[in-house]
């Protein structure tokens, strides 16, 4: 068995769909989190200067979604065949070009302009978001986004629709059913489950 090492700060972010395959696999990691202390010195040695950071024995890889693809794969979360796998990689850059749209009001450093930015963003972006995700796992049918069986989809959309939840559309999420089951069912996997209960406490 390898030895994974995953490095990003002490936040859930964008490392936490990695953590979560990593429970959901039950596979031992080195949950290694860094503060900005020792990014400023750690930065320059990594070749995309960006975090997460994966290390498998003496070898490294960078970009989130590079290393979500490359455990979903290893431990059987990519999808049964091609055509599965292909449709959780669809599901997962929707997320990615919804996070792309949200940088802007992430970035805002006006509390005005970042309130009239989150109106927009809320019902120009993310209600449509929803409205297609729940769309998708109607269509599906099985309780799962992709196949009959949880995949790295499920869990990258369960860590985003959680965080939407929670930070920004708190109590609304209620209208979108099928996505609030869908929720619950993936929170009570048991080994997901156990890691929600132990995880770190932090704000994002």
């Amino acid at each position: 068995m390898p030895t994974y090492r995953l490095t990003y700060f002490d936040a859930m972010g964008r490392a936490e769909p990695s953590r979560l395959l990593f429970m959901l696999a039950d596979v031992e990691f080195d949950d290694r989190r860094i503060q900005a202390r020792e990014w400023v010195q750690m930065k320059p040695t990594i070749p995309w200067g960006q975090l997460p950071l994966l290390e498998v024995d003496d070898r490294s890889l960078s970009h989130c979604r590079a290393i979500e693809r490359y455990l979903a794969k290893q431990f059987g979360f990519a999808g049964k065949d091609a055509w599965e796998e292909a449709k959780v990689d669809e599901l997962v850059m929707g997320v990615e070009e919804l996070l792309g749209k949200m940088q802007p009001w992430l970035d805002e450093s006006s509390e005005t302009a970042k309130i009239n930015l989150l109106k927009k963003l809320i019902e120009d972006v993310i209600h449509p978001f929803l409205t297609l995700y729940e769309e998708f796992l109607e269509k599906n049918g099985s309780g799962y986004l992709v196949g009959n069986q949880v995949s790295l989809a499920d869990l990258v959309v369960f860590h985003v629709v959680s965080f939407l939840d929670q930070k920004i559309i708190p109590r609304q999420l209620a209208k979108y059913k099928g996505l609030s089951a869908f929720l619950v069912r993936i929170q009570e996997i048991p080994r997901i489950k156990a890691w929600l209960e132990k995880r770190p406490k932090t704000e994002v």
